[in-house]
């Protein structure tokens, strides 16, 4: 749809504007894509268009030039990606690898090439149409404006990008674009990998996509390969609909548990995994997150970073009903990561040792069972310990090559010097070392008193 020799002042008539807001107002099943403020801009700017008066329109257009501009992409693509994530009816249904039915994907194929028509509408031409009402009423400047913005937008080269919804009839597109979303997701899952689960006061909780995710992959991890090929294995499970365990990834600290599940998680975003962190401190929504993934059709690793605590209370029962045993069932397409510096996720106290004071041996060996039976919950163990000298100076070794800094004679005796300055020997503590050595300042020792090391 293009807007042809738009008129320069009230009275003309422009077919494609009444079309466009009845294609706007026709949406059904992907009617939350009319509500994108892209196209509330829209909207605004066109309705405005049969109005006499011209003074609103230089601000509907540019609110509409803001919207355009906050995004980057053009007035195509922006409606192209509003209609693969909408979020409706149809979409879910097609996540989840279900019929839609007759009418629903009647309805979704309407929709669809009202959405094409839309995403097609000529803005440049719109823009300069609107310059000349401008000009006939005497406000040159304005016009000037937007006549150079609808310049630049004729300048913008788009493209139809990948996948369904490129080109021709979007309503034709309607069974290519169920396949796309079976294996994308719909919603915000179509288009984030990552997500945390937040729960606002007094309404339900949902997953919130993290924009800025760690972008740590696989590539980027070095040492540890026999743990890391565990975790692989069983996500590889996951993903094949096989059974797969919830994992506990527990060890010294700084030794990349987090960052393995992460850097696995993100090599099978493509394959529909995605992650979804649970805090601690939220354990108890998990039965609302195992509720929300059994109604999905991509797979989850719910992930729990840092699990521990404090002693045998009532929070420590309850995350061992919610992990295993109680009524709630793990749906098949979810799996928990937990990680932990401490086997048994409880501090650790003298007395609950066995042989320790003040309890009995009968008593204490029932506290140990009681520790383990939280890390039982958790079908499969892996044990993260620090690295050996020469293991650490390998991996601070394969950090700095990825960073393209070549080490001199004094890589060895600063890397080993750094982590007895911290002491501490790990990733973290390797990554750490050649950040500051990318960055050419002083070491420590350089300019400090020496502190015995």
């Amino acid at each position: 749809m293009s807007v042809k020799n738009a008129p320069g002042g009230c009275g003309g008539s422009v077919p494609a504007i009444p079309a466009a807001l009845a294609d706007l107002a026709g949406l059904t099943v992907f009617k939350d894509c009319g509500e994108r403020p892209l196209l509330k801009s829209f909207r605004a700017l066109v309705e405005e268009w049969g109005l006499c008066e011209n003074q609103n329109l230089p601000r509907r257009w540019a609110a509409l030039m803001g919207e355009l501009g906050a995004a980057g992409p053009g007035f195509f693509s922006r409606v192209r990606e509003f209609a693969l994530a909408s979020d409706n009816p149809f979409t879910l249904a097609a996540e989840r690898g279900l019929e839609a039915g007759a009418f629903l994907s009647h309805l979704a194929g309407g929709d669809l090439e009202r959405l094409g028509r839309l995403a097609a509408f000529d803005i440049p031409a719109l823009g300069f149409g609107l310059a000349q009402r401008l000009r006939s009423s005497g406000l040159e400047d304005a016009a000037a404006g937007v006549e150079a913005e609808a310049r630049a937008l004729c300048e913008m080269q788009e493209t139809g990008g990948t996948g369904p919804l490129r080109d021709g009839s979007w309503g034709s597109s309607l069974e290519a674009f169920a396949a796309h979303v079976r294996r994308h997701g719909a919603g915000a899952l179509s288009h984030r990998g990552f997500f945390r689960w937040t729960r606002p006061p007094e309404a339900p909780g949902f997953p919130q996509p993290v924009p800025n995710s760690d972008p740590v992959s696989l590539a980027d991890l070095s040492g540890y390969q026999d743990q890391r090929s565990l975790v692989i294995d069983n996500t590889l499970s996951l993903l094949e609909g096989k059974a797969a365990n919830n994992l506990l990834l527990y060890g010294d600290r700084g030794t990349g548990k987090s960052a393995t599940v992460k850097a696995v998680c993100r090599e099978y975003l493509d394959r529909g995994l995605r992650l979804l962190e649970l805090r601690k401190a939220d354990m108890g929504e998990l039965p609302a997150v195992l509720e929300f993934t059994a109604s999905r059709g991509l797979k989850f690793v719910i992930f729990i970073d840092d699990l521990s605590f404090e002693g045998l209370g009532d929070s420590f029962t309850g995350a061992k009903a919610l992990l295993e045993g109680g009524v709630e069932k793990r749906p098949p397409n979810t799996a928990i990561y937990a990680t932990s510096n401490r086997r048994h996720l409880l501090q650790e106290h003298r007395a609950g040792q066995p042989g320790g004071a003040g309890d009995g041996e009968s008593r204490a060996s029932d506290t140990v069972q009681e520790q383990l039976s939280l890390a039982d919950r958790f079908g499969l163990t892996v044990f993260f310990t620090a690295p050996g000298q020469e293991e650490y100076l390998g991996i601070a070794s394969f950090i700095a090559a990825r960073r393209g800094i070549v080490p001199d004679g004094r890589f060895r005796e600063d890397a080993l010097r750094w982590e007895r300055w911290f002491n501490s020997r790990s990733p973290r503590t390797a990554s750490q070392f050649v950040a500051w050595l990318d960055g050419a300042k002083p070491f420590p020792w350089d300019r400090a008193p020496a502190r015995g090391v």
